[in-house]
């Protein structure tokens, strides 16, 4: 895999937090921050419950990087403390949903994300729109494995250590995914236009 010059920046802050540099943390949460929130609203469809995974990833994140051994591995292991959380959310609201706390036209469940709704806006008919109605049809793994490897820019080593799967399961729920995103689209009456 190869390194980029931001790759290196980010375990040079990670070295920094490290070693206790103050300054350093800041930094880090704000290059990660913003990341971190869109994985967190696609995987919990939820604004609040988002807000809610990202704070409690950043504390685990920061209590636990002074044992991070490889400072390489900051971004799937960030991504798998908050993916972690998320389900937590998930289990949560699947926990309260069945025992009549929460109305059952909500969201979650124990073991996937529910999917996200794509926002209003000047492209409510366009092709962004269609394309995310396509995704929600997909498997809350699928879906997973295409945001961390499209939208996040994720490696699939690094989805793998996110998911906590295996990098041949990575490679399978990529290629299905696109296999069945592609069909789903195919046989959708208003085709997206590329």
């Amino acid at each position: 895999m190869r390194r980029t010059s931001e790759d290196i920046y980010d375990e040079w802050l990670v070295l920094r937090c490290q070693a206790g540099d103050g300054d350093a943390l800041p930094i880090l949460v704000h290059r990660w921050h913003g990341r971190l929130s869109a994985h967190a609203r696609r995987c919990t469809g939820d604004t609040d419950a988002a807000r809610d995974a990202v704070q409690d990833a950043w504390l685990a994140i920061v209590g636990g990087l002074p044992r991070l051994n490889d400072p390489a591995r900051f971004a799937p292991w960030a991504y798998r403390i908050l993916t972690n959380k998320c389900r937590d959310w998930a289990r949560r609201r699947t926990r309260d949903r069945d025992r009549g706390l929460i109305g059952a036209a909500g969201s979650g469940s124990a073991d996937a994300f529910p999917a996200p709704e794509p926002p209003a806006g000047p492209d409510a008919d366009g092709a962004v729109t269609r394309l995310r109605r396509a995704m929600r049809r997909l498997s809350p793994d699928h879906r997973a494995v295409l945001d961390l490897h499209y939208l996040d820019g994720l490696g699939v080593a690094a989805i793998a250590d996110a998911l906590g799967v295996p990098a041949g399961t990575v490679k399978s729920r990529l290629h299905h995914a696109r296999e069945k995103l592609r069909a789903i689209i195919e046989s959708s009456p208003e085709r997206i236009e590329s």
